[in-house]
């Protein structure tokens, strides 16, 4: 028998597994993101509403993230690799699937429950898989791997307008499920890594399995509340921010600019800040709601920006805004996975991360109606921007509940590495500040 490591490689096959993450992440999130380019001509061509055909790539999205818990519980009983490669499978036959579609029910069917099941069983276990594989520059492979959202949007999204101007939409979803088939390969490279905080056997029921237990931590309950409440504001700028922007008097390409500059802050501030966290200097909780705190205060600089004179300003505060909440926003997105190790240790990492996607999906699904709600009610969205900031400061609020999010009056020499098992946060600064007890006085974490 092979035996265990004393801990995660930290490099070596860990850098593959990333770029597999990577893949994953632009094949998932990237391209659900580029599909509305499609929806324009679905609803011409079944003489439906646009907000019938909506429902297509919500219902993806939704099925995606709710059913993430279970992409992570096969992954915890058979592996995260033939887990990841049928979900390859399952997503590539929900656009062949839809390509032939004869009705939108075909298409609900087809790209929302079949493609985003198959999208659940590879987010989840890829990115959990990684986390396994780092430690000391966890945060910094994960940055890397959540950049592969705006990267495959970049690449994506002209290639789909391509694709339906020269294919049509069958065509285009056609070829999309070979390209999406490629999830496929990318799950081959997840290689299993045995280390010592890993149970001895697979789960003995089906509570256990999905992680539910983890609930009984007070750490990860903590964590848990403070994501779904921060879920419900954290999203809302993917959907209304270009709106708001035509609202605030932008016309069409300054809206189109604004939103490119949050991107870009986005995809720059996760490999900046997965630098940070991975140097130790301030502990990953502490680190975590301060840049959640931040993200808060910069949905709250978008919502207050004042009307421009006209049409063709390019409306600088609203620019500077939008960037403001593009790098905090970016910074939060390693964090909120990076931070999963310390709090239930390396053999729960996999469950936690699906239970993080369906918690995040709670208050995504709760955000942007809300929102586009509080707009038909006042005119715009400042009121929206104003209450959904107002989730994410509170979800801020609650991670100072974390152990170390707040810093202790006593000083102490840095304590030994401790064994992964015991879910201590990574990695720890050379004087650290430690709760009254010592560096083992919380039960479930530790810095």
């Amino acid at each position: 028998m092979t035996p265990k490591p004393a801990g995660p490689p930290d490099g070596v096959w860990g850098w593959v597994v990333a770029a597999a993450a990577f893949a994953v992440n632009g094949l998932s999130y990237g391209l659900l993101r580029s599909l509305g380019l499609a929806l324009p001509d679905l609803a011409e061509h079944f003489d439906r509403s646009a907000q019938d055909t909506a429902w297509v790539s919500a219902l993806a999205l939704a099925v995606q993230q709710a059913a993430s818990p279970v992409g992570s519980a096969l992954s915890t009983r058979w592996g995260a690799r033939p887990v990841v490669m049928v979900g390859g499978v399952l997503t590539s036959l929900g656009f062949v699937f839809s390509a032939f579609a004869r009705s939108l029910l075909h298409l609900y069917l087809g790209l929302g429950v079949l493609a985003g099941s198959g999208w659940a069983l590879v987010f989840a276990p890829a990115l959990g898989t990684l986390s396994r594989y780092f430690s000391r520059r966890r945060v910094l492979a994960v940055g890397l791997a959540l950049t592969g959202n705006g990267a495959s949007s970049l690449l994506l999204a002209p290639a789909l307008q391509l694709l339906l101007d020269n294919f049509g939409w069958r065509g285009a979803l056609l070829l999309l499920g070979s390209i999406t088939l490629h999830l496929t390969p990318c799950g081959a490279l997840l290689r299993p890594l045995a280390l010592p905080g890993d149970p001895l056997g697979p789960p003995r029921s089906p509570l256990a399995a999905l992680g539910l237990d983890l609930f009984t931590r007070r750490a990860f309950l903590v964590f848990a509340l403070g994501t779904a409440l921060v879920g419900g504001g954290y999203f809302v700028p993917y959907v209304h921010l270009a709106p708001h922007a035509l609202d605030r008097g932008l016309g069409g390409y300054g809206a189109v600019l604004v939103v490119t500059v949050a991107a870009v802050g986005d995809a720059g501030a996760r490999l900046l800040c997965g630098w940070l966290a991975d140097q130790g200097w301030v502990p990953l909780p502490r680190l975590l709601a301060m840049f959640g705190a931040l993200t808060g205060l910069g949905l709250l600089a978008v919502g207050l920006v004042p009307v421009v004179g006209n049409e063709e300003s390019w409306g600088g505060p609203l620019l500077a805004a939008a960037g403001a909440y593009g790098l905090s926003a970016g910074s939060y997105a390693p964090l909120v996975f990076g931070v999963l190790p310390g709090l239930v240790g390396v053999g729960g990492v996999v469950q936690a991360t699906g239970l993080v996607m369906m918690l995040m999906s709670l208050g995504g699904l709760l955000g942007p109606p809300l929102s586009g709600f509080l707009r038909d009610e006042t005119g715009d969205f400042t009121a929206s921007f104003l209450v959904c900031s107002s989730f994410i400061l509170s979800g801020s609020f609650i991670y100072m509940g974390l152990p170390s999010a707040l810093p202790s009056c006593r000083p102490a020499s840095r304590p030994g590495t401790p064994p992964p098992e015991r879910g201590e946060l990574l990695p720890s600064p050379q004087v650290a500040l430690l709760p009254p007890g010592g560096p083992h006085s919380t039960l479930d974490s530790t810095c």
